[in-house]
């Protein structure tokens, strides 16, 4: 990568990665903060971080490991307090996140982010495709073989899938490839 430059895009201790979330003390209990790194589009070596279930670090940790020895381009990895809490708001600047309290949209179930059982990766590059023909984020553009781009034979979807987890592009009402969950 462009001249061994490390860019630091998020220092947060974990207090500060989940300030401002209602989520209850024992699913924060259950959370952890990690330092990944990744190639950034730019051509530079990123670290970022990830407020992740802890049964999951290891392999969150991994997975960036590879993406990063693939050179494959992540936009951002910021804990999405960044963003307000606002999932609307961290998918439209295409940043990578996991925990976030919330449901899922459209419904009142939780969602696997609010127990830092999910992970979202370049959601503009990678959006979710509704039945109703809305895409979210708004103004996503899926590319398939462009980089930061997944597909069902992509090595990052293969590596998720071996460890257990489940790729948004294989779920049946919706096609959601930037969403990964185990």
């Amino acid at each position: 990568m462009a001249g061994g430059k490390l860019i630091v895009d998020s220092e947060l201790d974990f207090a500060r990665a989940v300030s401002g979330t209602a989520a209850p003390p024992e699913m924060i209990g259950s959370l952890c903060l990690i330092a990944v790194h990744y190639a950034g589009f730019d051509g530079c070596r990123h670290r970022g971080q990830l407020v992740v279930h802890r049964d999951l670090a290891a392999d969150v940790g991994e997975i960036f490991a590879l993406m990063e020895s693939l050179k494959f381009p992540v936009a951002g990895v910021v804990p999405i307090v960044r963003y307000g809490w606002s999932d609307e708001a961290s998918m439209a600047a295409d940043n990578s996140s996991a925990f976030n309290y919330r449901t899922i949209a459209g419904t009142d179930r939780l969602s696997r982010h609010a127990a830092g059982r999910a992970v979202d990766i370049n959601p503009r590059r990678n959006p979710a495709f509704y039945p109703d023909g809305r895409i979210s984020p708004a103004g996503g553009l899926y590319h398939p073989g462009a980089p930061g781009t997944f597909t069902g034979d992509h090595p990052v979807v293969r590596a998720f899938l071996e460890r257990g987890w489940r790729w948004g592009g294989h779920f049946g009402h919706v096609r959601d490839y930037h969403h990964f969950e185990k």
